[in-house]
């Protein structure tokens, strides 16, 4: 059995930065570039551990194939230009998480996205992050118990259908749980 649960990000751009201590998650607070879009990603990934903790959920564990289809994903909304979690040609992050080898093929697996785009001082990850905890729906995929594993991918670009210029950041976050 799959399923998926999916939330398009808000405006990153649009909402002032929330003013709180700085969290102890190296590069949190860095405008992401193509030299650190990695640290970027990692650092997303410590910022929801240190969440999940503060709610006495299990940390997530980076896993390879995810952040495959996180990396995916946000290369595909910038080359294609479009801001969405179901591509252009139909593959939703289940269809595209389902072919990775994530677990055997008779696992059940359940997934999530959470996507984001920022400018300037709105696109580093802790920005980021917080507005994924303001909304509803991304903090309900950050919060879900059942999840496991996670691959996080941050590509130093936007798509032109934003509107909001060629500097900032795009992120994806694949979560993901597989039970045989």
């Amino acid at each position: 059995m799959l399923r998926a649960l999916g939330a398009v990000a808000l405006l990153a751009c649009a909402l002032a930065p929330a003013a709180r201590a700085a969290p102890s998650c190296a590069g949190s607070l860095t405008r992401p570039t193509s030299a650190d879009a990695a640290v970027a990603a990692q650092a997303t990934l410590c910022l929801i551990n240190e969440i999940r903790l503060a709610h006495r959920l299990q940390p997530l564990e980076a896993n390879p194939h995810l952040a495959a289809v996180a990396a995916s994903q946000v290369r595909a909304m910038v080359n294609w230009d479009y801001f969405a979690d179901v591509r252009p040609t139909g593959q939703t992050p289940l269809s595209l998480i389902a072919t990775t080898g994530y677990g055997p093929r008779d696992a059940e697996i359940s997934v999530g996205q959470n996507i984001a785009w920022g400018t300037g001082g709105f696109s580093p990850p802790l920005h980021i992050v917080r507005e994924w905890m303001a909304s509803a729906p991304h903090r309900a995929i950050i919060l879900t118990a059942e999840f496991r594993d996670a691959g996080v991918a941050v590509e130093p670009a936007l798509p032109r259908v934003l509107g909001a210029g060629s500097r900032g950041a795009t992120y994806a976050m694949e979560f993901a749980a597989r039970r045989p």
